[in-house]
């Protein structure tokens, strides 16, 4: 890895693109702030922040999580937001990490900072194959469904990374945005895996915080044994046990569900565009696009309102793709208006409807 410049890239995220004023498609949570219910749950908590957060309170939240995936309250740890564990993957002492991309970045910053040797896997046509990892990693990091490219990897693949001396990392930080969360590794007793899991995305929950492992209690134990004292707070107990109680479970199945319609429309849409092309099958509230200039695509954009992921940032990935939000279509209208209005620039021809129809003038394009 090409220290600085490398290290820059990898820590860039979408929360930099959403500069405030603009639509935003770049970072891929719910809305702009959680449900009602939620807040009241969290600010009735408020009443507990002079004390310190006790045993009682971790345990709650930790039956509350282990109940939802069939665990035991053990098999839990909290954590401040799924990043976290990536932080703390290297008490774990790997010597040698394979990280599978394109993929969410944190994971190798926080082992390249303490120099464990990370070998890149870079997945053809984004589909794992298990045999592209080196047996010799003792650690391996997937993402399911992976971001950037919204790819849902089969239980049994992931389940085929798993072997005796290896902690296999998955990160499930948008299972709960698919429907029946087909192919989630979380119920699983598989000696060695850790799923990490947030509650960001769904709960539009970015500036709390939250999420919490789930492994083996030796494994956790390794995880977390250079953590501070009261290392999550009250806020973020509550949050993880309200949102793995039973009517918090339904109501992200009903969200996850709208999601999968909007998606599904959204691709559509895109897809009909002059030279966009979008990755298929997408499972995932979000969805990568390959388009032609798509580095001044995005400029241009961000010109007329409008905030969306660059990619080129993702290992495997380059200046044509983008990483685009699911929203609801009338949130998704105004975005498409602007990039038929800009790619017909670019082509000579202006797309209306689905329709195509000569530009008024041909010779303009995107500088």
């Amino acid at each position: 890895m090409n220290g600085n410049v490398d290290r820059a890239a990898l820590r860039h995220h979408g929360d930099v693109e959403a500069l405030p004023g603009l639509a935003d498609f770049a970072v891929n949570v719910r809305s702009d702030q959680p449900p009602p219910w939620l807040r009241d749950r969290l600010a009735a908590a408020l009443d507990r922040l002079g004390r310190y957060p006790g045993a009682r309170d971790d345990a709650d939240a930790r039956a509350s999580a282990a109940a939802r995936h069939g665990r035991r309250p053990d098999e839990v740890l909290v954590l401040n937001g799924a990043a976290e564990g990536f932080a703390l993957l290297p008490a774990l002492k790997p010597r040698l990490a394979a990280v599978i991309h394109p993929s969410f970045t944190e994971p190798e910053v926080a082992l390249t900072d303490v120099n464990v040797p990370v070998e890149r896997v870079v997945l053809d046509d984004y589909a794992l194959n298990p045999a592209c990892v080196p047996d010799e990693a003792d650690l391996v990091v997937i993402g399911n469904p992976t971001n950037p490219t919204s790819v849902l990897h089969p239980a049994e693949a992931i389940r085929a990374l798993a072997r005796p001396g290896r902690v296999l990392v998955v990160d499930e930080a948008f299972a709960d945005t698919i429907p029946g969360e087909p192919e989630s590794v979380s119920g699983d007793a598989v000696p060695g895996l850790l799923v990490l899991r947030s509650l960001t995305k769904t709960w539009s929950l970015p500036g709390l915080r939250a999420g919490y492992a789930l492994g083996a209690p030796e494994l956790l134990a390794r995880l977390g044994r250079h953590r501070p004292q009261w290392p999550v707070n009250a806020l973020v107990l509550e949050a993880v046990r309200a949102c793995c109680e039973p009517g918090a479970v339904a109501e992200a199945e009903a969200v996850a569900r709208e999601l999968e319609d909007h998606r599904v429309r959204f691709a559509k849409a895109l897809g009909e565009l002059p030279g966009v092309t979008v990755a298929e099958p997408a499972r995932a509230p979000f969805l990568l696009i390959h388009v032609p200039g798509a580095d001044r695509l995005r400029e241009r954009l961000r010109e007329k309102g409008f905030a969306v992921r660059r990619a080129d940032t993702f290992p495997g990935l380059t200046p044509d793709h983008l990483r685009v939000a699911v929203r609801a279509p009338d949130q998704t209208a105004p975005l498409l208006a602007a990039l038929r209005e800009l790619l017909g620039r670019v082509s000579g021809v202006r797309v209306r409807d689905s329709r195509a129809e000569p530009a008024p003038d041909p010779e303009e394009r995107l500088p």
